[in-house]
Order: C-alpha cells, then structure tokens, then sequence
C-alpha cells in the first residue's frame, strides 16, 4: 500500500472518532511515517524485534496547566507508522482499516491523558463488546 493510501485511511481512522473527542482535540499534529525513528526506539525501550504502530509525543490535555499556550506552543504530534501497520495486517489478517482506525483511537487517548494500561483495558473491553 503506497503512502497516499494509507494517508487516506488515517484520515478516516480520525472521522471514525466521535464529534465529541473530535471538538476536545486541541493543538495537535497527525503524522505519517514508514517507521519509528531510532529516537523513538531508543525513547520507548524497544528491542530489535519490536516496533509500534502509533506514537503520541506531547503534553496530554490531562496536564496541560492554565499557563499552556502561552507564547510558542509546538503542537503535540501522533504519527501513524505505515510499514508495522502492513506486517501486523500480513501476520494477523486484521483488515489494514480496523488497525488504522484503532491506533489513532489508541493514540488520541494518550492525548486525552490515559496512560497504557488503562488505554488497553478500555481497548479489551470494547473488543468484548464488539
């Protein structure tokens, strides 16, 4: 799947969100890239057999103080990996758009404060409910 494809259904994980999360989404970049960065690698600990399909990098809005804002404010950034996206696809048959769809799901809950436990078990209980 070429970049302009996969851009497309990362637009379309994002319209899956509720208005309501859409409208609370305040200062923040949505990015696509093949890979994480040996930067974020090293930043998250990762083995040379690990990767990650999304990344969150920034100030969660649960933290952001009445002083957020003010002056320069760099936006937070999700950036969307492309290249683990289409290996977890190929190993597991999860339909490419489900997987898009849940990482940005995944990532814009980081933004709104949760950390990864609690961002999985909300994640196991709506596969539950699925």
């Amino acid at each position: 799947m070429d970049m302009d494809a996969f851009e497309r259904l990362v637009v379309e994980g994002y319209e899956k969100l509720p208005a309501w999360v859409q409208e609370k989404i305040k200062n923040v970049a949505l990015l696509i890239e093949d890979e994480p960065s040996e930067e974020v690698r090293k930043r998250e600990g990762l083995g040379g057999d690990e990767t990650l399909l999304g990344y969150y990098h920034g100030v969660p809005l649960s933290e952001r103080g009445s002083e957020y804002g003010v002056g320069l404010t760099l936006p937070d950034t999700i950036t969307i990996y492309r290249i683990p996206t289409l290996e977890m696809h190929e190993e597991t048959g999860q339909p490419i758009p489900e997987i898009v769809a849940d990482t940005v799901w995944h990532e814009f809950a980081h933004h709104f404060g949760m950390d990864e436990a609690e961002v999985r078990a909300r994640e196991d209980e709506r596969d539950r409910l699925r």
